[in-house]
């Protein structure tokens, strides 16, 4: 096996990791207390190519592959995971169905100015009774000539109130249970669409989150994704995608809480010595440092699947799961090694506890997770 990057990955992580340190890292305090969107960073990503990572040229993106994809979003997250998430959202949840089931035509109007970061895309299939159970959508969509009739709400939605469009997930025969869920592409811009207030988050406060509300909202047959019927499919080859996005947000969130722990612990004295020559520390460090390069191993073998076309359904999850679990561990030692000084919002260290607790809950909670892997295994 090769763990070599190709000169290509290593330019995207030198690209990223200098960006992230430079323009991310300055304002995360900052975005994390106002909650305000970073336009201007996620203008910055755009201008880098970061918007639509594995979007072929010809199509509006940066034509390179899922792994360089994984660099960048760890180097951002690790920075600030709502900035990263920003950005894992239109590529993984918005680029990637676009490119799988989008027309020529859907692929001309929408794929390019979203994987170029001219626009800037959402993911709408959660509702408020329709979280890990996906089958259960009430939104609703009735045919009528050469447009469907759509009406519901969608909630949870990342990017929606910042966002120009929307994949959204809505019934077309109630009769199918999930058999029945079509998928569309939405402007948000267009009559009988809005969104509620935005949700005040306990972590990744700038990565704005908000419910869409559809009233009568009239959607051209032609912006369909596939066929009617088609909906739980692409939602499934979405998630698959979107796992591996934020298994390498949760990694980032993780190399931040033991880079910063690793160097406190060297400027923290106690009984004369730095905390870091006590054995108690050192072990938490290590463990920190073996999860997150599993994590990371686990996330680049399933973005390097991606890329030779292997499914990767069972590999995503896993990376998700662990990636995710390993975070919110990692941070929580972090605290710990920061002991009272990791409560305090003046170290970022409980700002990397907050960030990465979402990250077992989004695209799929762990549970979901280990449903995926096991029932992988025992079909």
């Amino acid at each position: 096996m090769v763990f070599e990057f190709t000169e290509e990955q290593r330019m995207i992580q030198e690209t990223a990791r200098n960006f992230a340190q430079k323009e991310v890292l300055p304002k995360a305090a900052e975005l994390d207390e106002t909650g305000r969107f970073p336009s201007e960073l996620v203008k910055q990503m755009a201008e880098l190519g970061f918007m639509g990572v594995a979007v072929p040229e010809d199509l509006g993106g940066s034509g390179m592959d899922n792994v360089c994809y994984v660099i960048a979003m760890e180097e951002i997250s690790r920075a600030c995971a709502s900035t990263g998430v920003i950005m894992s959202v239109n590529n993984s949840l918005v680029c990637d169905p676009l490119m799988k089931f989008g027309s020529d035509e859907i692929r001309k109007e929408y794929l390019g100015p979203l994987a170029s970061g001219r626009k800037l895309g959402c993911f709408a299939l959660t509702e408020p009774g329709a979280g890990s159970d996906a089958g259960a959508q009430k939104t609703t969509a009735v045919k009528d000539g050469d447009f469907y009739v759509v009406n519901g709400e969608k909630n949870f939605i990342t990017n929606a109130p910042e966002a120009d469009y929307a994949i959204l997930f809505a019934m077309t025969d109630k009769s199918k249970a999930h058999k029945g869920i079509t998928a569309f592409v939405v402007d948000m811009k267009w009559m009988g669409v809005s969104t509620g207030r935005h949700e005040k988050k306990m972590g990744i406060k700038a990565a704005p989150t908000s419910s869409i509300i559809l009233e009568d909202v009239r959607v051209p047959a032609k912006n369909r994704l596939g066929n009617e019927g088609d909906g739980f499919k692409v939602a499934m080859y979405t998630l698959d995608g979107g796992r591996i996005g934020i298994a390498a947000q949760a990694v980032g969130i993780a190399r931040a809480a033991l880079e910063d722990a690793v160097a406190y612990s060297k400027d923290r004295k106690q009984f004369g010595q730095p905390i870091c020559d006590f054995q108690a520390i050192q072990w938490m460090i290590a463990d920190m440092a073996a999860e997150i390069d599993a994590a990371r191993l686990l996330t680049l073998r399933a973005a390097w699947m991606k890329d030779k076309g292997i499914r990767h359904s069972k590999e995503s999850s896993m990376a998700k799961l662990f990636a995710s679990e390993a975070a919110s561990r990692a941070a929580t030692k972090g605290i710990q090694i920061h002991g009272g000084y990791g409560y305090i919002t003046e170290y970022p260290m409980e700002r990397h506890f907050r960030d990465a607790r979402i990250t077992e809950i989004y695209e799929g909670t762990s549970e979901i997770q280990r449903l995926v892997i096991a029932s992988s295994l025992v079909r």
